[in-house]
């Protein structure tokens, strides 16, 4: 006895969906709409794929819109399902929809996905090319159960792709719901056919559909029947419309000038509702596709036009071959303009068979309602889940794995493995997300996902750090031209004369919320200070950031933060390589990194290198802040302190399958207490690739350039949840890694922090092997 499948509670649909003008967008957006009411308790939504450079208005039951041209929206698309726990995938394949002919790069989607996916194929050809073969038998194999919708298709896949029987269902295409045959002169006048006999064709209208034979056919027709209007109804379809206009359309109107029967020839160039189609079919007496192409697997119009009790006239392409069989319709040959014009004459001078034709075709209609199309596809819905309850998630790859997967190059040992161009995916480090969070005031703190939230304002923590970045791109033509003189005034407005500390918090009115700022914040000020007084080319900017650094820094004594303290420091350490002679920088630095140092000493204990009694954020920045003081002092004591505690963080934010595993902000990790492995935070990761970049540089070991790697392949999705966290369309970097999922929104904190990152490790190999670093991740608009 076969158990039941578990209520369907999230189905997902992949394909076009309207307002995109298309079959398959209409059939996808019914077809959703018909499960929806044969599961009403499930959420039914859409994946909708959106072709280059056009945009939509879709409606809410679309919950993603898949840039087609972009490989990397396909992975994000898989994770997306994922992340949401849909139940079922229902994939409609339509050749070329995927941005390439063949559609391979749906593939990538299928490969991630992790719940069962029922395929509806849409095109089955008899003789692929070996492309269009190989997609296929991929999509084959990605498919837990494949829908087709005549039994042609279903021999195709059994004859040419291999496919058992079993795991295909013939599904007819679904047609609208509508009431018994209504007396086609009820609607005529609408259409500007009244008292006219009236043959239809509707769709989009390109070449290949054969209405160019249909109107060769007229003058024969209009000889027999003078009251005879030849209706087409439908615009220019989109992708014809934006390469050749409305050529297409202006030659049939004169062809049917030059034929003598323009009065009997009507076009209607508009894209129609269904109830306005409803209606024009209803209006017609026959229904008439000459299509030119026999490999045609399915016709929507066809399916509606028979389906509501239409007699039809048709070339004998598959579906319609199928379909009007014995006697249902009349099949004309291809590029036949006097057997169409035969048939239509023929039929319309016996009213008898007619009427049976239409009988027949609205009987057999009653199994294509859409209603009962949606309880087919829920059935093979819950066989799919039967026959697949689960897929298994790919097991976490390790940081060499995933190095491979975006085209990885050895380097020469002891260094490991690099990130270099020469796969397809390779992740580019971007500045248009950042460009988005910059305005003529600062960086904005917080995003909705991808959309800057300016309820929130700004803070001089993220602008410090983005005046650091700004300084390590200065010499990048790619970086926002105004992003140092954004940033650099707003350090400069923070800062309060009187009271001698840095605002933090301000209000997108520019209002500040309060008249002191954080400890870090203050510390993050100096850090940048330092950076713009020793790295800028400008030297006029580096005269300005040492000015307030002089002021800045003495006041970090009276503040208790030992991060305050390491951010400060690894300012006045960049501040003393371009100004060694300054002896108030040597007693700042003396000064602070004892204070480090004699924490470090004092909280250690065994099996616990640390500075304090709790791991909490942005930890690698206290290792790194004595490291660097030490090496620049020539204190090896301070650097041998600092490497252990770093080499203590980085094995206890190590995974066991060997990825980074920070450690999470939701708690922390207190000694003798059970550390947070989540929220997995940027922050962390891009002290982790910083201070290990300085170990390198401190002691020569390249190891430490394997460790910094590791903690930036976290960004890339070397992580618990084999997610990326930096996002390759926008250039914005979530922020942060939850136990279940990524957070979606991209602020200022995460975006830089990824930023960072990029550009010191990118620094560090180009101190290591400059033809490595200019392989690596380049940053561009």
């Amino acid at each position: 006895m076969t158990s039941p499948a578990p209520p369907l509670h999230r189905i997902a649909f992949l394909g076009n969906h309207p307002p995109r003008i298309c079959g398959l967008a209409t059939f996808t957006g019914d077809l959703r709409n018909a499960v929806a009411g044969a599961v009403p308790d499930a959420e039914c939504f859409v994946l909708a794929m959106t072709d280059a450079s056009a945009t939509y208005d879709y409606p809410p039951e679309v919950w993603l819109d898949i840039a087609a041209d972009d490989v990397q929206a396909y992975v994000r698309a898989a994770e997306f399902l994922n992340d949401v726990n849909a139940d079922i995938l229902c994939v409609q394949h339509e050749y070329g929809i995927f941005g390439d002919a063949e559609g391979e790069r749906v593939l990538a989607l299928l490969r991630h996905t992790r719940m069962p996916v029922v395929a509806t194929l849409h095109t089955v050809l008899d003789h692929p090319t070996p492309s269009q073969f190989r997609v296929m038998q991929g999509l084959i194999r990605h498919a837990d159960r494949l829908v087709v919708m005549t039994r042609r298709a279903e021999r195709i896949l059994g004859e040419v792709h291999g496919v058992p029987a079993e795991r295909i269902t013939v599904i007819p295409h679904g047609i609208p719901e509508t009431p018994a045959e209504i007396a086609p002169a009820a609607h005529k006048a609408e259409f500007g056919a009244a008292g006219r006999t009236v043959v239809l064709t509707f769709g989009l209208l390109s070449p290949g559909k054969g209405i160019e034979q249909a109107i060769r056919a007229m003058p024969t027709i209009v000889a027999s029947r003078p009251d005879i209007l030849y209706l087409v109804l439908g615009a220019t379809h989109p992708n014809i419309l934006r390469r050749d206009g409305e050529a297409h359309r202006e030659s049939l109107k004169r062809l049917a000038a030059q034929l003598g029967v323009a009065d009997h020839v009507r076009f209607l160039d508009r894209f129609v509702d269904l109830p306005t189609l409803t209606r024009a079919i209803a209006a017609a007496d026959i229904y008439l596709t000459p299509y030119l192409n026999e490999a045609q697997s399915v016709s929507g119009t066809l399916a509606y036009s028979f389906g509501m009790g239409k007699a039809v006239i048709s070339t004998p392409y598959w579906h319609a071959a199928e379909l009007l069989a014995e006697g249902r319709g009349a099949l004309v040959p291809f590029a036949d303009p006097e057997a169409i014009a035969a048939a239509v004459i023929g039929l319309l001078a016996d009213p008898d068979r007619l009427r049976a034709m239409r009988e027949t075709a609205y009987s057999l209609g009653q199994d294509m309602r859409w209603s009962r199309i949606g309880t087919r596809y829920r059935d093979v819905f819950d066989q799919a889940r039967r026959d697949a309850p689960y897929r298994r998630r790919a097991a976490p790859r390790t940081a060499a794995a995933l190095m491979r997967s975006v085209g990885a190059v050895a380097l020469p040992q002891p260094h490991a493995w690099v990130l270099s161009p020469h796969g397809d995916a390779t992740p580019q480090a971007k500045l248009t997300h950042l460009s988005r969070l910059l305005d003529p005031t600062g960086i904005a703190q917080h995003a909705t996902r991808a959309v800057v939230d300016r309820a929130y304002g700004y803070c001089l923590d993220d602008n410090a750090r983005g005046l650091i970045l700004a300084t390590l791109l200065e010499s990048d033509a790619s970086a926002p031209a105004d992003l140092f003189g954004v940033t650099a005034a707003f350090v400069q407005h923070a800062w309060d004369p009187g009271a001698e500390r840095f605002r933090n918090f301000m209000a997108y009115d520019r209002r500040w919320l309060e008249a002191v700022g954080s400890d870090d914040s203050h510390g993050r000020a100096i850090w940048a200070l330092g950076t713009v007084a020793a790295r800028a080319e400008d030297p006029s900017r580096r005269a300005w950031a040492y000015g307030l650094l002089e002021r800045a820094a003495p006041p970090i004594f009276a503040l208790t933060s030992l991060r305050a303290w390491a951010f400060a420091l690894l300012g006045v350490v960049e501040a003393l390589d371009a100004r060694p002679e300054d002896l108030r920088l040597k007693r700042l630095r003396t000064q602070l990194a004892d204070r480090l140092y004699d924490h470090l000493r004092g909280s250690r204990r065994p099996g616990w290198t640390w500075f304090e009694d709790v791991v909490s954020y942005d930890n690698a920045r206290l290792p790194q802040a004595l490291m660097a003081a030490g090496h620049q002092a020539g204190k090896p004591a301070w650097v041998a302190s600092a490497v252990e505690a770093l080499a203590w963080l980085c094995r206890i934010q190590r995974a066991e399958a060997g990825y980074f595993r920070p450690i999470g902000s939701q708690g922390f990790w207190r000694r003798d207490a059970d550390r947070a492995d989540f929220d997995q935070q940027p922050l962390e990761a891009s002290a982790a690739v910083g201070a290990c970049v300085t170990a390198w540089r401190s002691t020569g070991d390249s190891d430490w350039l394997t460790e910094a790697q590791r903690a930036l392949a976290w960004f890339l999705g070397d992580n618990d949840l084999n997610q990326p966290l930096y996002d390759a369309v926008t250039g914005g970097c979530r922020d942060g890694l939850l136990c279940d999922r990524v957070n979606e929104n991209q602020g200022a904190e995460s975006t830089l922090a990824f930023l960072m990152a990029t550009a010191e490790f990118r620094a560090a190999l180009a101190a290591a092997s400059p033809s490595l670093a200019d392989g690596f991740v380049q940053v561009a608009e």
